[in-house]
């Protein structure tokens, strides 16, 4: 993002096997908030990010988020 004039750091997890992927971001100009979305790897990500205290982001919830979100669902 930074290329592209966007003072932010962006990380992306992808699940290969869902196309989903979480999106995170962290802006400069607000280093206590972390941004989030879940997508899809084949679309175009929305303009709607939810907001996280960055203090309040740990491993767990990370973890939680991946395991649930990519979760493969079996009939």
């Amino acid at each position: 993002m930074r290329d592209s004039g966007i003072p932010a750091d962006v990380m992306t997890i992808d699940c290969l096997k869902t196309k989903k992927q979480i999106i995170i971001v962290l802006h400069d100009g607000q280093p206590e908030i972390v941004s989030y979305q879940f997508s899809h790897k084949d679309k175009i990500p929305s303009t709607h990010f939810e907001t996280l205290v960055a203090s309040e982001l740990n491993s767990k919830i990370l973890f939680d988020w991946i395991k649930n979100y990519f979760r493969v669902q079996t009939h």
